[in-house]
């Protein structure tokens, strides 16, 4: 049965990377918060190409490893796509290069007049829909076929989802820091606990590995 996932980076206080740039898209703590992943031979594999088998391979790699796993189409929103950065560019192709690492359908929610959809390498093809999330989100099922649908980020679409209670599985990767800033997940989710099951596990980079579990 397919589920919808989503997997974020966090500080101790709750805040994604905030102060994105164009010459900083992610943000100016981004390296920080995702130090341990971006550490894992999955991460080294999957998303930079490296087969040289180096990376680490404990607690954080199981979760990346689990991050592209049984996913078959992905919904993210415009700003992680970039359509914020490069609104007036028909050519842009996002962030990832020929190569992105999703490998399934991506649907990306824009407010502003969908864009023709761009098939890349390895499987993806970025598909851009104005329209209600609950409708994105069927039709993304669709075409997972089974498989799983991750809701990709950033925090403000996350957390959309989660208040219209259609998320089945939460995972926050915590690094121990705290940067003040950006956008919290938090505010407003009240109660998550009651309607998922909560476990925790800490990696040995000190990352919090909490997932939220319908």
């Amino acid at each position: 049965m397919t589920r919808v996932r989503i997997d974020l980076n966090l500080s101790l206080d709750g805040y994604a990377s905030g102060d994105q740039t164009l010459e900083n898209p992610m943000g100016e703590d981004w390296q920080r918060l995702t130090a341990a992943y971006g550490s894992t031979r999955t991460f080294r594999e999957r998303v930079l190409g490296d087969t040289s088998g180096t990376g680490t391979t404990g607690i954080d790699d199981r979760y990346a490893d689990a991050y592209f796993e049984g996913v078959g189409a992905e919904i993210m929103g415009a700003a992680m796509f970039g359509l914020h950065s490069f609104p007036d560019d028909p050519g842009w192709k996002g962030w990832w290069g020929d190569q992105p690492p999703f490998r399934a359908p991506v649907y990306v929610l824009t407010h502003t007049a969908p864009r023709p959809s761009i098939p890349m390498e390895r499987g993806t093809t970025f598909h851009f829909r104005n329209a209600a999330i609950e409708d994105v989100l069927a039709e993304a099922v669709e075409a997972a076929d089974g498989s799983d649908v991750r809701v990709g980020g950033g925090v403000s679409t996350a957390r959309d989802f989660l208040r219209a209670g259609l998320v089945d599985q939460l995972h926050v990767a915590i690094a121990p820091i705290l940067i003040g800033r950006g956008t919290r997940l938090w505010d407003n989710l009240r109660g998550l606990e009651l309607t998922h099951q909560v476990t925790a596990e800490v990696a040995e980079s000190g990352t919090i590995h909490v997932t939220f579990s319908r």
